[in-house]
């Protein structure tokens, strides 16, 4: 990973994005968009992250967080393991998928050539954290995550996709409970 994408403040606030191998899209599923949702609650409630913003589309994620044990990195690992593992299981046992042989046999082959790899490989290996240092930087990637569905054609407004914080901000019920930033007013 380049120095100039690195977890360099414990406990600073950062937005990071992630996406599976080769930008497939595996989230148009609800199933496999609610492993991610419980996965995410989980690290909320038992692992110290302090979530404030989210988007999950169909090839990856984008999150604001900061984590509360002041090891980001670690987390943010764990949970590409754990989902990676939980996503892999699942597409191997859900026979309704219709793409379920492609999906496998992308994940091995990107697995493959990778040493620390057992056998799969569903997320990339890079997050590029960007640390949050104003008011104004985190204005512009709570913008930037909750327009990703609309410009990508999704929805015609950002709270309309089901899987975003967008829907916390303006009141709608959302998928995932957020902490408050606070002082975006």
């Amino acid at each position: 990973m380049s120095r100039n994408y690195a977890f360099k403040n414990p406990n600073g606030l950062y937005f990071i994005s992630f996406a599976t191998v080769h930008w497939v899209a595996v989230f148009i599923r609800d199933i496999y968009f609610q492993l991610l949702v419980e996965s995410l609650t989980y690290c909320r409630e038992t692992k110290g992250m302090e979530l404030f913003a989210y988007c999950i589309m169909p090839n990856h994620v984008h999150l604001i967080f900061k984590s509360s044990t002041g090891n980001p990195s670690g987390l943010i690992r764990d949970l590409k393991k754990y989902t990676s593992k939980k996503l892999i299981q699942t597409i191997r046992t859900n026979f309704k998928e219709s793409r379920r042989e492609r999906l496998l046999d992308m994940f091995q082959k990107a697995g493959q050539s990778k040493s620390n790899i057992a056998k799969y490989q569903f997320w990339q290996h890079h997050n590029h954290p960007i640390e949050l240092w104003s008011t104004a930087v985190i204005r512009q990637k709570l913008k930037y995550i909750h327009n990703n569905p609309v410009k990508s054609g999704f929805v015609e407004s950002p709270e309309d996709w089901k899987y975003s914080s967008a829907a916390n901000f303006s009141g709608k019920p959302a998928v995932l409970e957020i902490d408050e930033i606070g002082f975006l007013g």
